[in-house]
């Protein structure tokens, strides 16, 4: 029999810094004083746990779910709010759930998560009637866990990363994040193209590959390929970015730029470093310069 558990809680999410620890963090920081403005905008957390094995026996393989869900509540323009959870519901559980309120897109996506395992029990039953109480090695128990943070709130821009760790079988544990930068003006995503000037792709790269050298204290950027990092000419980027009052993060899932021992890469690029590539008028420019 799974476990359900579902609980909600409101607080008023003010300045939230949460600094990711990964390979390459961080590179320099400072920046010049700038006046903040708190957003006044009220939070939500759902907290949902579901396991099952199957046909109920606990020693057969089972899946568990736990989710950590934190999205806007409040705020004073009903439009923007709107906007914004639909976009904090996309960022955490993809594009099937914006059509669902925020406690709806949770509950769902835990429906569809244990009966996508539970439509392998009949395979599960054949199998144990051909090899007896011991089915063959496809057979594994599988976990996810989603969660996700706030990492600015001022300046009415709102950062957000998500991360996701799962195993469904294969050598080891998987993670993965996703950063978001919303203008809480509309409640939309902020994307690259608002915020860098044409042809910024080559340059950026450049500066993002340099700040990876650096925190990883090789000599030259071309040393990362020595160290489990991949092709340095490949290293774009990649849309995974998220803002803060000092810089633009930018990071890289498993796998994507390096070897699994590497894990994720991320790298905060300060402002004073691309000025040059941002535009005036993006929606960050009020915190840039």
């Amino acid at each position: 029999m799974f476990n359900h558990a579902i609980e909600m809680k409101i607080y008023i999410v003010k300045t939230f810094f949460v600094w990711l620890v990964a390979v390459g963090l961080l590179s320099a920081c400072g920046s010049d004083a700038k006046k903040v403005k708190e957003n006044d905008i009220r939070f939500d957390t759902m907290t949902l746990k579901e396991s099952y094995h199957m046909k109920n026996i606990e020693t057969n393989p089972g899946c568990s779910l736990q989710i950590n869900f934190l999205y806007p509540a409040e705020y004073q323009n009903q439009q923007v709010l709107n906007a914004a959870q639909q976009q904090f519901i996309r960022a955490f559980l993809g594009d099937d759930y914006m059509q669902f309120s925020p406690r709806e897109a949770v509950s769902q996506y835990a429906a569809n998560y244990l009966n996508d395992f539970k439509k392998r029990e009949t395979d599960f039953e054949s199998d144990v009637e051909e090899h007896g109480s011991e089915p063959n090695d496809e057979w594994y128990s599988s976990y996810e866990i989603l969660s996700d943070s706030i990492y600015y709130n001022q300046n009415d821009l709102l950062s957000m990363v998500v991360s996701k760790e799962y195993d469904t079988g294969g050598a080891h544990d998987a993670h993965y994040y996703t950063n978001r930068v919303f203008d809480l003006k509309t409640g939309e995503r902020i994307t690259e193209a608002e915020i860098f000037v044409e042809d910024y792709q080559d340059d950026l790269a450049k500066i993002i590959v340099d700040a990876i050298a650096l925190c990883n204290n090789v000599d030259k950027a071309s040393d990362l390929e020595n160290i489990g990092f991949f092709n340095i000419n490949e290293i774009y980027p990649n849309k995974n970015f998220y803002v803060d009052e000092i810089g633009i993060t930018y990071t890289f899932n498993e796998y994507e730029i390096a070897a699994y021992v590497v894990g994720a890469t991320s790298v905060r690029i300060p402002y004073e470093k691309i000025r040059h590539l941002l535009r005036k008028e993006s929606p960050i420019a009020h915190i840039a310069f």
